[in-house]
């Protein structure tokens, strides 16, 4: 799918195609795909690159464009179960077009940073300045989902909710090895700044935006390593909670067998005590039952069992 806009008072548009110069290539097809080979002259493996979430975001140069790949968070679904990934985004930088490629459609130029845009590198700088931003408010609610599993391990027995935090800790490892694969890029942006045609307003949004993306590394990894070293406790937390259930459950169980072990005595085909008719035979075996009971209540209320 092909969306085209073009750059009106410093705002974006939607364009008609003629006028355009931001083409946004969603998932493209094989004729789409041979269109920009074939046309444009992008290489064919770069092009596959930024169809693959796994591709590290780079830079690259080539004769009648720049070639640049990023990484974006991918956008959350319930069916994910708690998995959040990231994907890669392709753009390349042409005299007279921005070309954008990407495998799922999303919201690009959402946010109040695409309010004024002055040119195709300021575009740039901000579609990566944005991916951060996503990165940031992704990582506010794993947080936020970490916390609230944490109040159901503590409680449950069961592995569904020590599933989700391995989930959650894998999703970090994906975010924390996209976010510094943008650092890379950041840092190469900086170094050819000039062959790419930045600005002195973009070098110094690069600036703020290199501040901004150190940040959210720095946030990622705090949460990967809180979130790993806790992985142990909460685990024993649960296998706590299933020794205090199997204690209770035992003695409970004593409780009840000690009864039926002084009726059965008394049941046996035997000479006992209280074998000749006695009007309190009945009760005086029920009270000696009902005493095993409460000799073991009380050493176990004692003994704090």
């Amino acid at each position: 799918m092909l969306r085209t806009l073009q750059i009106v008072e410093n705002k974006l548009v939607e364009s008609n195609g003629y006028n355009a110069n931001i083409f946004v290539y969603i998932a493209p097809s094989e004729t789409e795909r041979k269109y920009l080979v074939d046309n444009l002259k992008i290489d064919e493996h770069t092009l596959s690159s930024t169809l693959d979430p796994d591709e590290p975001s780079r830079l690259e140069f080539e004769p009648e464009h720049t070639a640049m790949i990023f990484k974006r968070p991918r956008h959350y679904a319930p069916q994910d179960e708690f998995l959040f990934k990231a994907l890669s985004v392709g753009m390349f930088i042409f005299s007279d077009r921005l070309v954008i490629v990407l495998a799922d459609d999303m919201p690009l130029f959402d946010g109040k940073i695409f309010n004024k845009v002055t040119s195709l590198q300021d575009i740039t700088l901000k579609l990566i300045f944005r991916a951060i931003l996503h990165f940031v408010e992704h990582l506010r609610g794993i947080n936020r989902i970490s916390n609230e599993l944490e109040q159901q391990v503590n409680v449950a027995m069961e592995n569904k909710y020590l599933l989700n935090m391995f989930t959650l800790e894998k999703s970090l490892v994906y975010y924390l090895n996209a976010i510094h694969s943008n650092a890379v890029l950041i840092s190469r942006l900086k170094t050819y700044s000039a062959k790419i045609g930045f600005t002195t307003d973009n070098l110094e949004f690069l600036d703020d935006m290199s501040i901004e993306n150190n940040q959210c590394l720095a946030q990622t990894e705090i949460f990967s390593q809180v979130l790993s070293s806790m992985m142990d406790a909460r685990a024993s937390i649960i296998s706590n909670n299933l020794n205090i259930r199997i204690k209770a459950l035992t003695v409970l169980t004593i409780v009840i067998m000690l009864p039926t072990l002084v009726v059965s005595i008394f049941s046996m085909n035997v000479i006992l005590p209280l074998e000749h008719d006695n009007p309190t035979s009945f009760w005086i075996i029920g009270c000696l039952a009902l005493l095993s009971s409460v000799i073991v209540g009380l050493l176990w209320w004692r003994r704090k069992w």
